[in-house]
């Protein structure tokens, strides 16, 4: 495996010759899934691709205005749908609490999740978000996503990527970690943008009135800027931990 952290590179390899290809989702929170990567994903499961989303923390039983247990299980369903994905794998994990959770039982949570979902590419939290639960569930990840490593049954990793929270990892201050420095795209376009947000919108109560970063302008806005950055109108953005080497558009 080569590192990509020192370049701009446009993950195509995970939209062309893609067929067979597994992606898991591991965030911390319900919506985090839809704020990191939802075009992303939705893009994905469009062309074939089998997503799932891991959510450590399926009640979040401390978010504020949150809806019923019912309602929050129907919003977690209905977000998945809308962007094509799989049955989530869902955890329960005290919200704001990770930092007390043994790191050995969510590694193991989440290798679980890998094995399940047979994944051949993990997208997850950056490990210097505001967010102390996104900051473990992303240590966990890392260390859950080298079982390939200690388990020849286990396929190995073709990719780990962060992905960056809106109202999250924007919100981080210096001094906390290293900040989200972007050096993979994918171009998602109008379509699979207007996805995301769609998906966004079944967590009820989740979206804010601009110019909260929640919000449609914003959301819509960072996809340009991305795109700016990369040739592309709209895109997302990851920091890629790790990735098999690519050549052209091709994944060796």
């Amino acid at each position: 495996m080569n590192s990509c952290c020192s370049t701009f590179i446009k993950l195509n390899y995970c939209v062309r010759g893609a067929k067979g290809l597994s992606v898991l989702i591991v965030v911390a929170h319900p919506d985090d899934e839809v704020l990191g990567c939802g075009a992303t994903a939705s893009l994905l499961a469009s062309r074939g691709v089998s997503v799932h989303s891991c959510i450590l923390s399926g009640g979040v039983n401390a978010r504020q205005q949150r809806p019923t247990d019912q309602e929050l299980d129907h919003d977690i369903y209905a977000a998945q749908e809308i962007m094509g994905l799989g049955k989530p794998v869902v955890g329960d994990f005290p919200n704001i609490e990770f930092n007390i959770v043994p790191h050995i039982e969510m590694v193991r949570f989440i290798e679980e999740a890998i094995i399940l979902t047979r994944a051949d590419v993990v997208f997850t939290h950056h490990p210097g978000d505001l967010n102390t639960d996104h900051r473990h569930a992303s240590c966990a990840c890392q260390a859950a996503c080298r079982l390939f490593q200690r388990r020849p049954d286990v396929a190995r990793l073709r990719g780990l990527h962060f992905m960056e929270i809106l109202s999250s990892t924007d919100w981080a201050f210096a001094g906390a970690g290293s900040p989200f420095a972007p050096t993979s795209f994918v171009e998602v376009g109008q379509a699979f943008l207007h996805v995301k947000i769609e998906a966004l919108r079944a967590y009820r109560r989740v979206m804010r009135d601009f110019p909260h970063p929640r919000s449609e302008e914003v959301l819509t806005g960072l996809a340009a800027y991305r795109g700016g950055q990369s040739g592309f109108k709209y895109a997302e953005a990851f920091q890629t931990a790790f990735s098999t080497a690519i050549v052209g558009d091709t994944l060796l």
